[in-house]
């Protein structure tokens, strides 16, 4: 997501140049494909909630490669016209996490749904398994607007029969000391608190895996 950000552009270079760099045979792909909660906005490089990912991904064992295709700033309208790159590094498994600058920027409901959905038939049609991370908005949005937003991801996921975060930083907020967990935006993790949502991304993700 962003608060009228733009910065991350250097990420997405880095993700294509990841996808250009020849895995390991035995190692499968996913892409985390976002806005900058993906990105790792502005957290120190290395840590992205993708970097945790790989990490955890990595202790357990696990041979996946993980690629951040995030981009700070993206809309669902960015992220679709984006989709062409993901399709072709051929993932096995997506983690599909837009739709937060659509919300504060106050775009219709109805845009959103419509290019998520379009992104996972797209995905879906490529053979790719989808984990839909949900979003949330700040409560001065208005009752109606966001439960109207909340319900796409609710909707989405029970259409396609799909894996879903429900808030992709839930266990965030659980925690009594999230304040020191959010940069000072009241939006983007830190560090440590992306190793937090990598956390979270992974206990979604592991029916996925063992598809």
């Amino acid at each position: 997501m962003k608060c009228i950000f733009s910065v991350g552009c250097w990420t997405f270079l880095l993700g294509l140049a990841q996808i250009a760099t020849p895995a390991k045979s035995d190692h499968r792909l996913i892409v985390a494909f976002g806005d900058s909660l993906t990105a790792g906005y502005g957290a120190e490089p290395g840590n992205s909630y993708p970097d945790f990912l790989q990490k955890d991904l990595d202790r357990a064992g696990l041979s996946w490669r993980v690629v951040n295709l995030g981009v700070s700033g993206d809309t669902t309208t960015d992220g679709l016209n984006r989709l062409n790159e993901v399709l072709a590094a051929k993932p096995q498994i997506v983690i599909l996490e837009f739709g937060g600058n659509d919300g504060l920027r106050g775009l219709p409901v109805e845009t959103t749904r419509a290019n998520l959905e379009q992104m996972i038939v797209q995905l879906q049609k490529g053979a790719v398994r989808v984990l839909l991370a949900g979003m949330t908005l700040p409560p001065n949005y208005g009752h109606a607007y966001i439960n109207s937003f909340q319900q796409i991801y609710v909707d989405l996921a029970r259409k396609y029969k799909l894996a879903r975060i429900p808030f992709l930083l839930e266990d965030i907020v659980a925690k009594p000391d999230f304040r020191a967990l959010i940069q000072r935006d009241g939006i983007h993790p830190t560090g440590p608190g992306n190793a937090i949502v990598a956390e979270t991304v992974i206990k979604y993700l592991r029916p996925l895996l063992r598809q």
